[in-house]
């Protein structure tokens, strides 16, 4: 009886240390994977930053020549305004003047 009493004690004994052996695996696989993550994360990031500072100076100067582009194009605009304004204000005050005083 004994015997039997010693065998299951220690059957209980072998169980529990299988399962803090499994706790314990678990436990270790988790942090890997966590740190397996980070790292990937990490690098993920390092090569997204380079290739950003790769591009920065392209997109930089794409933008600069559309924004002189857009300068050139709204100068070109002032100045036709400006001559139409030029030739034609003096037209177009009295027109104004005319309605608004009601002279048909």
């Amino acid at each position: 009886m004994e015997d039997l009493i010693k065998q299951i004690v220690d059957m209980d004994r072998k169980a529990r240390e299988i399962t803090d052996a499994a706790q314990m695996e678990k436990v270790n696989s988790e942090k890997e994977v966590a740190a397996k993550r980070e790292q990937i994360r990490n690098e993920y990031l390092e090569r997204a930053r380079r290739r950003i500072a790769l591009n920065e100076p392209k997109e930089r100067e794409a933008a600069e020549k559309e924004w002189k582009e857009k300068e050139k194009k709204n100068e070109f605009i002032f100045q036709k305004l400006d001559k139409l304004y030029t030739e034609n204000g003096d037209k177009w005050v009295k027109e104004i003047v005319e309605r608004v005083l009601g002279s048909d």
